[in-house]
């Protein structure tokens, strides 16, 4: 029974992908790519077929999940649907490499932006925007998405969530499941309506507006030009992305709360504080080193605002080569690599609340030290803060760190310097996309061998996934009944 629900669950949830890509398909149609066509039909008929006879085989069963067959689902989830996301790419021939293109699908749903391309101009723009949109699938969760539209999984759906989500707290924001996602899917949705209208003001066309707007709200940072978002040359469309690349860092049931009239708990957030406190700092630091390139005060803030909220929100859009800039501002954004957005919202990285917490619980042991009898808890959102919490995010910090260790090792020994390894490993597992080196902004990750693409694909998948759900099935006790 368990094997049955685990398998349909996953029928289902590739099914609904698959309906996705009715938009490339209609953007094939409307550029007369017609070519390009059967890239997409197949896999998805192959998957409305196979989900067809599951419902069939299935149908009647009652369908129920413990804790470890939610880590189950979650992870074979993702891993079929890069699998299934790799399909047109191979079938087009735009990637015959079926490494390139398992890369090119794991990074564009984990939001990672990292790519094997050297020239995205030329492929079909139907093709650019399966490419985009799986970074909107990614970013708030395919699973999310499966739970949003079908409350037959409100049984488990809770467990299910809590595997992919991010963030070492997490909890629902309504006491239904499937209501919590809908209203995060609700937001997710508007605000990428809202950006590509925007986009479309500032004068992009609609294909680009929707596709850019995908990447960004999706944190993602693909883009349908060679340059990404500097070949527009545009200050407008560059502060639109900059502000949405911000929201999209900030935890998603925030905005609830500002729609159902709590706005004071957005204003009292300690995560979003430090938050915005680290993009402004970081920006403002920037300026004066980068100001002799742009020749004024406003281009320089544009720039390193830009670059800014590209980095912490793991989105890895670009407008320059910063690789180019004075040293003391790359090492900023640099910092920002180990950094990430908010909990809870489309970002990657370590995260902002696991700094704050691992800070607070410095101070506590600080005073512990002068006040050895003395009581000391940290405090979040004006609230005492678990100890448990603590250790959790302790040990998270140990397993990410241990990951990019690996990652790093991984591609020195597939012969890369030492820059670019260190980079390609933050930016991998923190989702960020581009690095320094050999992987910076105006590089590609195609130089690598297949062996390494392959770990790397692993590497993003746990790292969006926040490390356990992909870790656990190494472990001998999650095997143990």
């Amino acid at each position: 029974m368990m094997v049955l629900s685990i398998i349909r669950i996953i029928g289902i949830l590739l099914a609904l992908v698959s309906i996705t890509m009715c938009i490339p398909v209609s953007a094939a149609l409307v550029y007369g790519e017609y070519v390009v066509i059967p890239a997409f039909l197949i896999p998805m008929g192959v998957c409305l077929a196979v989900e067809a006879v599951l419902f069939f085989i299935t149908r009647g069963y009652v369908f129920k999940l413990n804790t470890q067959s939610g880590f189950v689902v979650v992870a074979v989830s993702w891993v079929s649907t890069c699998l299934f996301g790799a399909a047109p790419f191979l079938i087009s021939g735009c990637i015959p490499s079926f490494a390139d293109a398992l890369f090119e699908s794991v990074s564009g749903f984990t939001t990672t932006g990292a790519t094997v391309l050297s020239s995205v101009e030329n492929l079909p723009r139907s093709i650019n925007l399966w490419r985009m949109q799986m970074h909107w699938l990614g970013g708030m969760g395919i699973v999310a998405l499966t739970v949003a539209l079908l409350p037959v999984l409100g049984v488990g759906g809770f467990q299910l969530i809590k595997a992919e989500t991010t963030g070492p707290e997490k909890g629902k924001i309504t006491p239904k499941i499937t209501v919590t996602a809908k209203i995060l899917w609700f937001i997710y949705i508007a605000l990428t309506a809202v950006q590509t209208l925007l986009l479309m003001i500032a004068g992009m066309d609609f294909f680009d507006a929707l596709g850019h707007s995908f990447a960004t709200v999706g944190t993602g940072g693909f883009s349908s030009r060679n340059t990404s978002i500097g070949s527009y040359q545009s200050p407008g469309i560059e502060w639109i992305c900059t502000i949405f690349m911000f929201l999209a860092g900030i935890n998603f049931s925030l905005y609830y709360r500002v729609l159902v009239g709590r706005g004071i708990e957005f204003l009292q957030n300690t995560e979003l504080k430090v938050y915005t406190a680290i993009v402004i700092i970081s920006s403002l630091i920037i300026v004066p080193f980068i100001m002799p390139l742009y020749g004024s005060f406003g281009a320089a803030l544009r720039n390193a605002s830009f670059h800014v909220a590209s980095i912490i929100s793991t989105t890895g859009f670009s407008t320059t080569d910063y690789a180019q800039w004075h040293p003391a501002a790359q090492s900023v954004l640099f910092m920002l690599l180990f950094i990430g957005g908010c909990a809870g919202s489309t970002a990657g990285g370590i995260k902002v609340i696991r700094w704050v917490i691992m800070a607070k619980q410095m101070g506590v042991e600080v005073k512990r030290l002068l006040h050895p009898h003395g009581v000391f808890s940290i405090q979040l959102n004006k609230r005492p803060g678990r100890e448990d919490v603590v250790y959790n995010v302790a040990a998270f910090m140990f397993l990410y760190f241990f990951m990019l260790l690996l990652t790093g090792f991984a591609a020195a020994a597939d012969g890369a310097d030492l820059l670019t390894a260190v980079t390609a490993s933050l930016a991998l597992v923190g989702n960020v996309g581009p690095g320094f080196g050999g992987v910076g902004p105006a590089e590609n990750f195609g130089f690598f061998s297949a062996a390494a693409k392959y770990w790397f694909s692993f590497a993003m998948l746990a790292g969006r996934l926040e490390l356990y759900t992909m870790v656990v099935f190494f472990m001998p006790t999650f095997w143990k009944k």
